[in-house]
């Protein structure tokens, strides 16, 4: 949903930067600003700042900085819109709710229901597991090494052998069809309304908002089928959603770890890896690779190591590539799935095998080799001819040849025979030619250049900590005077903050949507500033910043001259002006 400027503001000047960051982060004051261990990269020394003055925030590792809003983003791993919310919430501001239709209405109405009936039904099987009805639930999770601290993270229950769920959501109001339409009761000629869930171990699957959306069961015994999942819904798509997401997209590690099923996902939250997740149920999709690309661009897959398993990392390895993610694969031998290699090797021996996950395309050819016979030399002629083929469907020169290059060394191969058979796979594909690689042209910076940019991210650093300097320098520089860029935008929104005496650091850093952009801006804001200084070097080091920038501008203005005469006349007119120039503070 849009939401007007003004409501934006009102949301963010009523969420004081450091009060909310406080939350997250301990701060301690330092001079002006408050410093803490950055919550996004992992560091000993503090060197996230957080300035109470321009309610802004910036860490001089990593670079990640902005506004109040887009912290609570970029912790939270979420959308502006939910972010927005989240502050609204803690300021006690209501936002504005869309005009909706009645069918839509209508529509909205239902969805609320089934999160109701879906919420209480996960309360009920929750306390179910820890009674004396639950007690085999509660042993089958007990023999599976889950702590209840665990057990409770997860909301973990029991569905008994009555229609029990049904009776109680129906005591609580809901109707026949609403508890049919939730997908968590059948209906039978002879028996009337009946649990769709009995005698299995509930696992609650949430959204990232943390609503219940759906459940999974478990079996107690042999029954059939053994895992069974709550039917599609207005609130639940299986193939839209996935396990864990909800407490990994927090995780800072900067990758996130897919996996089958959900004790997998369970066992890796409680040895510590909370960024694993789990589709539901179902062959892992494109939504799911969207999904996943709003938090990473690195997926670690740690299916089951039996064919099954092996099987559904390649399939889902192009999938993730479509969405411009990077798939890696965790090896399991001698176990098959996280849960059991956990139990035996611990969580630092799983650690390693997360840090040396194998390249998604030299798994590929691994798995390719196993159906060819490397010791007869028709047999491995066979492969290599396979391994040319499937290298010669990477459309990027650099990337096809770095392939060919490890894959030669890993085969023990002739790279340049190797390249010649790819080459030539290239060409007998339909007859089209390998796409070109394209390089980004690398601009070579002039170090005057340079200069000048830094020269004006120090003054607009040097403004927004004494609005002072701003009247000192005004007589002599406008934000026109700027060289272009984020920098210029910055000082034309600055400037005219000034103007009208509102200045206001985190109201610019909102007007840039772009995440990288936010934190450009937050760092211009806090270009580091010779400490100390007396104010006549203060006011000396200013005018150097000023007769600079000034310089450059009245040099891209004149532009070049058409004889060197000309260029000296021009020259001589610039440093007159220049001459006139005198900080004073």
């Amino acid at each position: 949903m849009y939401y007007p400027d003004e409501i934006i503001e009102e949301v963010r000047s009523r969420n004081d930067i450091v009060d909310v960051i406080g939350g997250y982060v301990h701060l301690k004051k330092s001079g002006s600003n408050y410093f803490g261990l950055c919550p996004f990269h992992s560091e000993k020394s503090p060197s996230f700042s957080v300035s109470g003055i321009k309610q802004i925030y910036y860490c001089f590792g990593c670079g990640v900085g902005g506004n109040v809003v887009s912290f609570i983003m970029n912790y939270e791993n979420c959308s502006f819109q939910e972010a927005l919310k989240i502050l609204a919430d803690r300021a006690g501001i209501k936002l504005p709710e869309a005009d909706y239709s009645e069918e839509a209405k209508k529509k909205a109405t239902e969805r609320e229901r089934l999160y109701a009936i879906n919420k209480e039904a996960a309360s009920f099987y929750y306390k179910l597991l820890r009674s004396p009805e639950g007690a085999v639930g509660f042993r089958y999770f007990n023999d599976r090494k889950l702590t209840k601290d665990t057990m409770q993270k997860f909301g973990l229950g029991y569905a008994g052998q009555s229609s029990a769920v049904c009776k109680w959501l129906k005591s609580k109001g809901f109707t026949d069809k609403e508890l049919m339409r939730s997908g968590l009761v059948n209906f039978d000629e002879k028996r009337g309304m009946m649990d769709k869930f009995w005698n299995r171990v509930m696992f609650p699957i949430m959204d990232t908002s943390n609503r219940v959306i759906g459940f999974g069961g478990r079996v107690m015994g042999d029954g059939k089928p053994k895992y069974l999942n709550s039917p599609e819904s207005p609130i639940f798509d299986k193939g839209k959603n996935l396990y864990g997401l909800n407490i990994a997209r927090r995780t800072r590690k900067g990758y996130m770890i897919a996996c089958e099923g959900y004790m997998d996902v369970i066992s890796m939250h409680q040895a510590g890896f909370t960024e694993a997740v789990a589709s539901l149920g179902t062959a892992f999709t494109p939504d799911h690779a969207r999904i996943l690309k709003r938090y990473t661009d690195d997926v670690r897959l740690t299916y089951d190591s039996d064919e099954a398993g092996v099987k559904a990392a390649l399939r889902a390895i192009p999938i993730l590539k479509s969405a411009g993610i990077s798939a890696r694969i965790i090896h399991l031998e001698p176990y098959k799935d996280p849960d059991e290699f956990i139990k035996n090797l611990g969580a630092e021996e799983f650690q390693k095998r997360i840090d040396s996950a194998e390249n998604s395309l030299m798994f590929e050819l691994h798995v390719m080799q196993k159906e060819y016979n490397l010791g007869d030399p028709d047999g491995r002629t066979r492969f290599e001819e396979a391994m040319a083929k499937r290298l010669a469907e990477i459309s990027s020169e650099l990337e096809r040849g770095n392939y060919i290059e490890a894959a030669a060394a890993e085969y023990m191969i002739s790279s340049d025979v190797l390249k010649r058979a790819v080459e030539s796979a290239v060409l007998r594909s339909e007859g089209v030619a390998a796409a070109p690689v394209r390089t980004r042209t690398t601009i070579k910076k002039d170090k005057n250049e340079d200069g000048v940019i830094k020269a004006e991210k120090l003054l607009l650093t040097y403004i927004t900590d004494n609005e002072a300097i701003y009247d000192a320098v005004k007589p002599y520089l406008s934000a026109e005077d700027f060289s272009g860029g984020i920098c210029k935008m910055v000082a034309e929104l600055l400037w005219k903050q000034m103007e009208e005496n509102a200045m206001n650091p985190a109201a610019i850093v909102s007007h840039f949507v772009e995440v990288d952009e936010q934190r450009e801006v937050a760092e211009i804001f806090n270009t580091k500033l010779d400490e100390g200084l007396s104010k006549q070097e203060k006011t000396r080091a200013l005018t150097e910043l000023v007769i600079k920038i000034k310089k450059a501008s009245l040099s891209r203005i004149t532009g070049e001259a058409a004889n060197p005469l000309e260029q000296m006349v021009r020259e001589k007119r610039i440093m007159e002006k220049l001459q006139r120039i005198q900080i004073t503070l």
